[in-house]
């Protein structure tokens, strides 16, 4: 008898197993949806509202990573402070919120992936707020019996630079200024979608980053530090200019803290790897790969940045100045592309109140940095930008819960009237 084996490589059988997981997850919740429309239909129920069913939650966070904990938590702790029920699903099984000893809401892990959005995809709720765009593009689709779904905008720059599509299918989007309102009617206006509730809240995770920042203490016998935090990606400039820029800048005798983009460690390794190699001998040579960059931000003096987010962090918690390396960003890919020729608010902010480093001044950045002044005007635009995306400083989270709660408000009342009509 002759025998066959075939062999199947790790990468490929770990693929397999997740498709199987994600089948095996949606058929459960599939199974489910079907119960429960057969339990209303036997009972003589129309099938009308999202309450019909005891699965039902007024209140949903979602929460696809522990990166974003710090966007959820100010409205976390608002409705424990009200003792007002909230549901909080997550993908992260380490999520902080299982440390915070609520009693009003309620955490729970509901997988990866396809497992996490066969379940939303069966949700019944009244309000859901998530920092995950693409509702309605990619695996996440709305569910029939939500009635409400809001995106909170996780930066204070454009909310234009999601992915195409991003926000478009959402009932409402929580700024944190608002100078992220004009360019999403725009595009609502040119794709012929329907208006969403654009409402400014300020940004949660700035609150909290503030609070936190306050308590780091100050260094004793603090070192001049520069901090190097990129984006990723071909014009990100640990990865467009490498050595050219980390040399000079380690020759300099100060603390360089090379902070890379999260996204680097998964698609950029080999960079990475050939960096940390070059530099491991170097002891002004300093590589932060912590989850809050609010360490790094304390210590800095100064940073080099591109077209980064870290830039608006920096500048709105520490008021230092930034030098940026001018990136040519390929927009193709993101709403912002459809703006056409009008330029980002983002890279209009930055011409006031950053100072462009050019790639011939590497050589001598030493030099280019100590002549550096952070004048008068500087520190001015600092604060305008500021004031302009980060609005209601300290008060996101209420902002929120109060949005939601007043949402949900206005469903039941909705609920009640067409009731008493029918």
């Amino acid at each position: 008898m002759t025998l066959f084996f075939l062999y199947i490589d790790p990468g490929t059988g770990s693929m397999l197993f997740s498709i199987l997981i994600g089948a095996a997850a949606t058929l459960f919740f599939l199974g489910k949806a079907a119960l429960l429309k057969l339990k209303v239909f036997f009972s003589g129920k129309k099938d009308g509202g999202a309450q019909l069913d005891s699965s039902y939650k007024p209140y949903v966070i979602y929460n696809e990573g522990n990166q974003y904990w710090n966007t959820f938590k100010p409205v976390c702790d608002s409705f424990e402070e009200r003792k007002i029920p909230l549901t909080y699903y997550t993908s992260s099984k380490t999520d902080p919120v299982f440390e915070q000893n609520y009693e009003f809401v309620k955490a729970e892990f509901i997988g990866e992936g396809n497992a996490a959005f066969a379940k939303l995809n069966m949700l019944s709720a009244g309000f859901v707020l998530m920092t995950t765009p693409g509702l309605q593009v990619y695996q996440l689709k709305r569910s029939k019996r939500v009635k409400h779904y809001s995106h909170v905008v996780h930066m204070p720059n454009d909310a234009t630079t999601y992915r195409l599509f991003g926000l478009d299918f959402f009932d409402s989007v929580l700024l944190t200024g608002d100078h992220q309102k004009a360019d999403l009617r725009f595009l609502e206006n040119q794709r012929g979608i329907p208006q969403k509730d654009l409402v400014t809240v300020g940004c949660p995770y700035l609150d909290v980053y503030k609070e936190n920042i306050a308590s780091i203490p100050a260094e004793e016998n603090h070192p001049f530090t520069v901090l190097v935090s990129p984006s990723w990606g071909e014009v990100g400039i640990l990865k467009k200019y490498g050595e050219k820029l980390l040399d000079p800048l380690s020759k300099t005798g100060w603390r360089i803290i090379v902070r890379p983009h999260p996204q680097s460690k998964k698609s950029e390794a080999d960079m990475l790897d050939r960096l940390t190699a070059r530099y491991k001998d170097n002891p002004n040579i300093v590589w932060d790969y912590e989850r809050q960059n609010i360490f790094s931000l304390k210590k800095a003096d100064i940073m080099i940045s591109d077209f980064s987010g870290i830039i608006f962090d920096y500048t709105f918690l520490c008021d230092k100045p930034v030098m940026y390396v001018k990136a040519d960003m390929d927009l193709r890919p993101y709403d912002a592309y459809d703006l056409g020729d009008k330029e980002l608010w983002q890279y209009a902010v930055l011409k006031k109140f950053g100072t462009e480093l050019k790639e011939e001044q590497f050589q001598n950045i030493k030099e280019v940095i100590q002549s550096m002044s952070d004048s008068k005007e500087l520190e001015a635009a600092r604060h305008a930008a500021k004031a302009e995306a980060w609005m209601h400083e300290g008060e996101a989270g209420k902002r929120i819960a109060d949005y939601m709660i007043e949402t949900v408000a206005k469903q039941n009342e909705n609920t009640n009237t067409e009731e008493k009509s029918a």
